[in-house]
Protein backbone atom coordinates (compact mmCIF):
# COMPACT_ATOMS: atom_id res chain seq x y z
CA UNK A 1 0.00 0.00 0.00
CA UNK A 2 1.14 3.45 -0.79
CA UNK A 3 1.80 6.44 1.46
CA UNK A 4 3.53 9.50 1.58
CA UNK A 5 6.85 7.82 3.21
CA UNK A 6 6.80 5.49 0.20
CA UNK A 7 7.34 8.32 -2.53
CA UNK A 8 10.54 8.93 -3.34
CA UNK A 9 11.20 5.29 -3.34
CA UNK A 10 8.14 4.69 -5.77
CA UNK A 11 9.05 7.37 -8.34
CA UNK A 12 12.51 6.08 -8.34
CA UNK A 13 11.36 2.63 -9.05
CA UNK A 14 8.66 3.84 -11.36
CA UNK A 15 11.84 5.62 -13.08
CA UNK A 16 13.35 2.01 -13.79
CA UNK A 17 10.26 1.38 -16.25
CA UNK A 18 9.12 1.93 -18.89
CA UNK A 19 5.55 2.74 -20.76
CA UNK A 20 4.19 4.38 -17.74
CA UNK A 21 3.83 7.55 -19.21
CA UNK A 22 0.19 7.73 -20.45
CA UNK A 23 -1.63 9.84 -22.62
CA UNK A 24 -3.76 11.39 -20.34
CA UNK A 25 -0.53 11.67 -17.40
CA UNK A 26 1.08 13.22 -20.58
CA UNK A 27 -1.89 15.48 -21.41
CA UNK A 28 -1.86 16.54 -17.66
CA UNK A 29 1.56 17.91 -17.38
CA UNK A 30 1.52 19.50 -20.56
CA UNK A 31 -1.39 21.63 -19.29
CA UNK A 32 -0.05 22.54 -15.98
CA UNK A 33 3.58 23.77 -17.36
CA UNK A 34 1.39 25.82 -20.25
CA UNK A 35 -0.68 27.10 -16.81
CA UNK A 36 2.38 27.63 -15.05
CA UNK A 37 4.31 29.65 -17.86
CA UNK A 38 1.18 31.72 -18.94
CA UNK A 39 1.16 32.97 -15.25
CA UNK A 40 5.26 33.68 -14.99
CA UNK A 41 4.94 35.20 -18.82
CA UNK A 42 2.33 36.89 -19.32
CA UNK A 43 0.31 38.13 -16.02
CA UNK A 44 1.20 41.02 -14.23
CA UNK A 45 1.62 39.90 -10.16
CA UNK A 46 -0.77 40.60 -8.33
CA UNK A 47 -0.83 43.59 -5.44
CA UNK A 48 -1.82 41.88 -2.10
CA UNK A 49 -0.13 39.81 0.99
CA UNK A 50 -0.25 35.76 -0.48
CA UNK A 51 0.41 33.26 2.48
CA UNK A 52 3.80 32.31 -0.05
CA UNK A 53 5.35 35.15 1.33
CA UNK A 54 4.52 34.70 4.84
CA UNK A 55 8.02 34.07 6.16
CA UNK A 56 10.66 37.12 7.52
CA UNK A 57 11.10 39.99 5.28
CA UNK A 58 12.61 43.45 5.50
CA UNK A 59 9.74 45.52 6.43
CA UNK A 60 10.63 48.36 3.58
CA UNK A 61 10.77 45.64 0.80
CA UNK A 62 6.96 44.09 2.22
CA UNK A 63 5.64 47.83 1.94
CA UNK A 64 7.21 48.31 -1.50
CA UNK A 65 5.95 45.29 -2.91
CA UNK A 66 2.78 46.46 -1.82
CA UNK A 67 2.27 49.78 -2.52
CA UNK A 68 4.75 49.83 -5.80
CA UNK A 69 5.63 46.55 -7.53
CA UNK A 70 5.80 49.33 -10.43
CA UNK A 71 9.61 49.75 -8.59
CA UNK A 72 10.63 46.44 -8.20
CA UNK A 73 13.73 45.64 -9.94
CA UNK A 74 12.93 43.49 -13.19
CA UNK A 75 14.01 40.04 -13.01
CA UNK A 76 17.11 39.29 -15.70
CA UNK A 77 16.69 37.04 -18.46
CA UNK A 78 18.63 34.49 -17.42
CA UNK A 79 16.70 34.15 -14.07
CA UNK A 80 13.18 34.43 -16.02
CA UNK A 81 14.72 31.30 -18.12
CA UNK A 82 15.98 29.53 -15.19
CA UNK A 83 12.35 29.83 -13.33
CA UNK A 84 11.25 28.16 -16.08
CA UNK A 85 13.10 25.23 -15.11
CA UNK A 86 12.15 25.49 -11.97
CA UNK A 87 8.06 25.00 -13.11
CA UNK A 88 8.75 22.27 -15.59
CA UNK A 89 10.84 20.41 -12.96
CA UNK A 90 7.94 21.01 -10.44
CA UNK A 91 5.17 19.76 -12.89
CA UNK A 92 6.95 16.90 -13.74
CA UNK A 93 7.38 15.82 -9.90
CA UNK A 94 3.93 15.63 -9.31
CA UNK A 95 3.41 13.83 -12.32
CA UNK A 96 5.86 10.88 -11.53
CA UNK A 97 3.80 11.21 -7.59
CA UNK A 98 0.77 10.17 -9.85
CA UNK A 99 2.15 7.65 -12.36
CA UNK A 100 3.65 5.95 -8.74
CA UNK A 101 0.20 4.94 -7.60
CA UNK A 102 0.05 7.90 -4.97
CA UNK A 103 -2.90 9.91 -4.65
CA UNK A 104 -2.58 13.22 -6.02
CA UNK A 105 -5.56 15.55 -4.75
CA UNK A 106 -5.92 19.21 -4.24
CA UNK A 107 -3.71 20.94 -6.74
CA UNK A 108 -4.06 24.82 -6.80
CA UNK A 109 -6.76 25.10 -4.56
CA UNK A 110 -6.90 28.42 -2.96
CA UNK A 111 -6.78 28.11 0.54
CA UNK A 112 -6.73 31.29 2.92
CA UNK A 113 -5.92 32.26 6.35
CA UNK A 114 -6.99 35.10 7.95
CA UNK A 115 -7.67 37.22 4.66
CA UNK A 116 -4.50 36.39 3.09
CA UNK A 117 -4.26 33.87 0.28
CA UNK A 118 -2.55 31.46 -1.29
CA UNK A 119 -2.10 28.18 -3.48
CA UNK A 120 -0.85 24.97 -2.20
CA UNK A 121 0.40 22.56 -4.69
CA UNK A 122 -1.61 19.26 -3.99
CA UNK A 123 -2.27 16.70 -1.80
CA UNK A 124 -0.56 13.46 -1.45
CA UNK A 125 -1.74 10.34 0.51
CA UNK A 126 -3.53 12.95 2.75
CA UNK A 127 -0.37 15.50 2.96
CA UNK A 128 -0.36 18.86 1.87
CA UNK A 129 2.86 19.06 0.02
CA UNK A 130 4.61 21.79 -1.28
CA UNK A 131 7.20 21.25 -4.47
CA UNK A 132 10.57 22.73 -4.51
CA UNK A 133 13.31 22.66 -6.80
CA UNK A 134 16.91 23.61 -5.82
CA UNK A 135 20.51 23.81 -6.76
CA UNK A 136 22.57 21.06 -5.47
CA UNK A 137 24.56 23.05 -2.68
CA UNK A 138 20.58 24.27 -1.32
CA UNK A 139 19.12 20.76 -1.74
CA UNK A 140 21.53 19.59 0.73
CA UNK A 141 19.39 21.16 3.47
CA UNK A 142 16.40 19.47 2.55
CA UNK A 143 18.19 15.70 2.61
CA UNK A 144 19.80 16.71 5.52
CA UNK A 145 16.91 17.84 7.68
CA UNK A 146 18.94 21.12 8.57
CA UNK A 147 16.51 23.69 6.48
CA UNK A 148 14.78 24.88 9.72
CA UNK A 149 18.41 26.06 10.98
CA UNK A 150 18.70 28.20 7.81
CA UNK A 151 15.27 29.02 6.20
CA UNK A 152 16.30 32.52 4.53
CA UNK A 153 13.11 32.73 1.33
CA UNK A 154 10.59 31.31 4.44
CA UNK A 155 10.15 27.60 2.69
CA UNK A 156 8.54 26.60 6.03
CA UNK A 157 6.77 29.42 6.71
CA UNK A 158 4.64 29.08 3.33
CA UNK A 159 4.22 25.12 4.61
CA UNK A 160 2.58 26.47 8.16
CA UNK A 161 0.15 28.89 5.83
CA UNK A 162 -0.55 25.84 3.23
CA UNK A 163 -1.09 23.54 6.44
CA UNK A 164 -2.99 26.05 8.78
CA UNK A 165 -5.58 26.84 5.52
CA UNK A 166 -5.96 22.97 5.01
CA UNK A 167 -7.24 22.34 8.79
CA UNK A 168 -11.04 21.88 7.59
CA UNK A 169 -10.25 20.56 4.51
CA UNK A 170 -11.23 16.65 4.17
CA UNK A 171 -8.80 15.67 1.43
CA UNK A 172 -6.18 16.29 4.21
CA UNK A 173 -6.75 13.58 6.78
CA UNK A 174 -2.69 14.53 8.52
CA UNK A 175 -3.28 17.50 9.91
CA UNK A 176 -0.51 18.43 12.00
CA UNK A 177 2.13 18.35 9.58
CA UNK A 178 2.68 19.00 6.13
CA UNK A 179 6.03 18.03 3.55
CA UNK A 180 8.21 19.46 1.06
CA UNK A 181 9.26 17.66 -1.67
CA UNK A 182 12.66 18.96 -3.06
CA UNK A 183 14.24 17.72 -6.10
CA UNK A 184 17.96 18.22 -7.28
CA UNK A 185 17.42 20.57 -10.64
CA UNK A 186 21.45 19.81 -11.14
CA UNK A 187 21.10 16.20 -10.30
CA UNK A 188 18.07 14.77 -10.16
CA UNK A 189 17.95 13.48 -6.81
CA UNK A 190 14.65 13.39 -4.87
CA UNK A 191 14.13 14.10 -1.22
CA UNK A 192 10.89 13.96 1.19
CA UNK A 193 11.36 16.80 3.96
CA UNK A 194 8.78 16.35 6.59
CA UNK A 195 7.63 19.50 8.85
CA UNK A 196 5.77 19.60 11.96
CA UNK A 197 3.47 22.50 12.31
CA UNK A 198 2.86 22.91 15.63
CA UNK A 199 0.43 25.25 17.69
CA UNK A 200 3.30 27.41 18.72
CA UNK A 201 3.75 27.90 14.50
CA UNK A 202 0.30 28.63 14.02
CA UNK A 203 0.11 31.26 16.84
CA UNK A 204 3.80 32.55 15.01
CA UNK A 205 2.05 32.89 11.57
CA UNK A 206 -1.13 34.25 12.50
CA UNK A 207 0.85 36.89 14.04
CA UNK A 208 2.97 37.44 11.25
CA UNK A 209 -0.03 38.01 8.86
CA UNK A 210 -0.96 40.51 11.60
CA UNK A 211 2.36 42.44 11.57
CA UNK A 212 2.60 42.12 7.61
CA UNK A 213 -1.26 43.67 7.05
CA UNK A 214 0.17 46.42 9.90
CA UNK A 215 3.06 47.02 7.71
CA UNK A 216 1.25 47.86 4.05
CA UNK A 217 -1.38 49.79 6.22
CA UNK A 218 1.39 52.50 6.72
CA UNK A 219 1.15 55.44 4.04
CA UNK A 220 5.59 55.71 4.17
CA UNK A 221 7.50 53.06 4.02
CA UNK A 222 9.39 51.67 7.57
CA UNK A 223 13.03 51.21 8.28
CA UNK A 224 14.77 48.82 6.27
CA UNK A 225 15.94 45.73 7.92
CA UNK A 226 17.71 43.74 5.08
CA UNK A 227 20.32 41.45 6.17
CA UNK A 228 24.20 42.81 6.30
CA UNK A 229 27.78 40.93 6.17
CA UNK A 230 31.55 41.83 5.84
CA UNK A 231 32.80 41.27 2.71
CA UNK A 232 36.10 39.76 3.42
CA UNK A 233 38.30 41.94 5.19
CA UNK A 234 38.37 44.94 2.73
CA UNK A 235 35.89 46.96 5.29
CA UNK A 236 33.19 46.87 3.23
CA UNK A 237 30.22 45.99 4.11
CA UNK A 238 27.53 43.98 1.52
CA UNK A 239 24.01 42.56 1.34
CA UNK A 240 23.56 39.34 2.68
CA UNK A 241 22.31 35.99 0.16
CA UNK A 242 18.85 37.35 1.23
CA UNK A 243 19.40 40.89 0.89
CA UNK A 244 20.37 40.43 -2.42
CA UNK A 245 17.79 38.62 -3.56
CA UNK A 246 15.23 41.25 -2.32
CA UNK A 247 13.76 42.93 -5.71
CA UNK A 248 13.44 46.31 -4.16
CA UNK A 249 17.29 46.22 -2.57
CA UNK A 250 17.63 49.86 -4.43
CA UNK A 251 14.29 51.23 -2.70
CA UNK A 252 15.33 49.89 0.65
CA UNK A 253 19.30 51.34 0.26
CA UNK A 254 18.94 53.96 -2.11
CA UNK A 255 23.27 54.49 -1.75
CA UNK A 256 23.22 50.66 -2.42
CA UNK A 257 26.15 50.42 -4.92
CA UNK A 258 26.42 46.85 -7.10
CA UNK A 259 30.11 45.61 -8.46
CA UNK A 260 29.81 42.75 -10.54
CA UNK A 261 32.35 39.73 -10.08
CA UNK A 262 32.88 36.78 -12.03
CA UNK A 263 30.74 35.02 -9.62
CA UNK A 264 28.32 37.21 -9.69
CA UNK A 265 26.96 40.66 -8.66
CA UNK A 266 27.66 41.78 -4.84
CA UNK A 267 26.05 44.59 -3.56
CA UNK A 268 27.56 47.05 -1.07
CA UNK A 269 25.69 49.14 1.73
CA UNK A 270 29.58 50.17 2.79
CA UNK A 271 32.55 51.12 0.45
CA UNK A 272 35.96 51.60 2.22
CA UNK A 273 37.72 49.96 -0.50
CA UNK A 274 36.55 50.56 -4.50
CA UNK A 275 36.32 47.29 -5.75
CA UNK A 276 38.43 46.90 -8.84
CA UNK A 277 35.52 45.29 -11.21
CA UNK A 278 32.91 46.69 -13.03
CA UNK A 279 30.40 48.64 -11.07
CA UNK A 280 26.83 48.97 -12.47
CA UNK A 281 23.95 51.09 -11.83
CA UNK A 282 20.25 49.84 -10.42
CA UNK A 283 19.33 49.88 -13.96
CA UNK A 284 22.48 47.49 -14.88
CA UNK A 285 24.07 50.98 -16.81
CA UNK A 286 28.04 51.04 -16.38
CA UNK A 287 28.94 53.08 -13.55
CA UNK A 288 32.36 55.39 -14.49
CA UNK A 289 34.27 57.30 -11.77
Amino acid sequence: MTSIHTLIPDIQSLLKTKGWMSEALSKEFADEVSRRLVIQYNEEHSRGLRLSQMGPKCPCQLWYSYHHPELAEPMPPWAEFKFSFGHIIEAMAITLAKAAGHSVTGEQDELVVDGVKGHRDCVIDGCVVDVKSAASRSFLKFKEGTLAQDDPFGYLDQLDGYVVGSLDDPLVTVKDKGYLLAIDKQLGHMCLYEHHTSDRRELLLRDRIRRHKDIVARDAPPACECGTVPDGKSGNIKLDVKGSYNPHKFNCKPNLRCFVYASGPVYLTKVVRKPDVTEIDKNGKVVYN
